[in-house]
C-alpha cells in the first residue's frame, strides 16, 4: 500500500490542542485548509519538545540571516488562535517521529510528523538499521503529515503549544509534580521534616 502523506502547503489553521480533562488529556496537531482537517495524537512531551524547538530554529533563522528572514521574534498578536480543535477529532495516526526544516529559498519551515511503528529485531544494530530503512522509504513509509508555514504561523503555533501543555493541572507546590483532582501524594511530605537546622 502506498505511503500515506498528509500534506498543507499553505494551511489555514494549524494548531496543538487537547481532548478531555486535566490529567487525561489527549494531545492533537490539527491542519486544516481547503476545507479538510487532519488530526494526528502525540504526547504532551512531545508537543512542548516541537514548540521549544521551533522556537529554536526560528531564532537561529534570524540569526544567521542577519534578521532578514521575515520571522517575527514574537508570536504576532493578530495571529492568535485560541479556538479548540475542529470537531470532530478523528484520530488519523500517533506520532512517532518528528523533524523541522527551514526552507531558505521559500522562507517557510517544513514540520514533518511520522506515524508510530513497532520494528521487531534481533539486536540493536538490525533495529537501527530497520528504522533508517522506513524513515527514508518514501513510497511505502508510515503514514505522514507534513505542514509548511510562514515564520509567524510558526512563532504562533509554537506559542499556543507552549500555553496548552502548560494549561494542564496545576503543580504542587512543594514538589511541582502535577495535582490530581482525587488527591496528592506529595514525595516531600513522606513522613518526615527537615528540621530547622538543616
Amino acid at each position: 500500500m502506498p505511503r500515506q502523506v498528509f500534506l498543507y502547503d499553505k494551511p489555514d489553521r494549524f494548531v496543538a490542542g487537547t481532548v478531555g480533562q486535566p490529567g487525561q488529556r489527549t494531545f492533537f496537531l490539527q491542519a486544516s485548509a481547503a476545507g479538510r482537517t487532519t488530526s494526528v495524537a502525540l504526547e504532551k512531551t512531545q508537543v512542548e519538545a516541537l514548540a521549544e524547538r521551533i522556537d529554536e530554529l526560528l531564532d537561529e533563522v534570524v540569526r544567521r540571516t542577519g534578521g532578514a528572514a521575515p520571522v517575527p521574534a514574537v508570536a504576532p498578536s493578530e495571529l492568535a488562535d485560541n479556538a479548540p480543535l475542529q470537531a470532530p477529532v478523528e484520530e488519523e495516526f500517533r506520532v512517532g517521529t518528528m523533524a523541522l526544516a527551514w526552507d531558505g529559498a521559500e522562507e517557510r519551515m517544513i514540520l514533518e510528523a511520522q506515524a508510530l511503528v513497532e520494528i521487531e529485531a534481533d539486536d540493536e544494530e538490525d533495529l537501527e538499521a530497520a528504522e533508517e530503512m522506513l524513515l527514508q522509504d518514501e513510497e511505502n513509509g508510515p503514514p505522514l503529515l507534513r505542514v509548511r508555514l510562514t515564520g509567524a504561523q510558526a512563532r504562533t503555533f509554537a506559542k499556543r503549544a507552549l500555553d496548552v501543555v502548560a494549561a494542564g493541572r496545576p503543580p504542587c507546590p512543594l514538589c511541582s509534580l502535577p495535582l490530581d483532582p482525587e488527591g496528592h501524594v506529595c514525595p516531600r511530605q513522606n513522613g518526615y521534616r527537615r528540621s530547622a537546622a538543616g
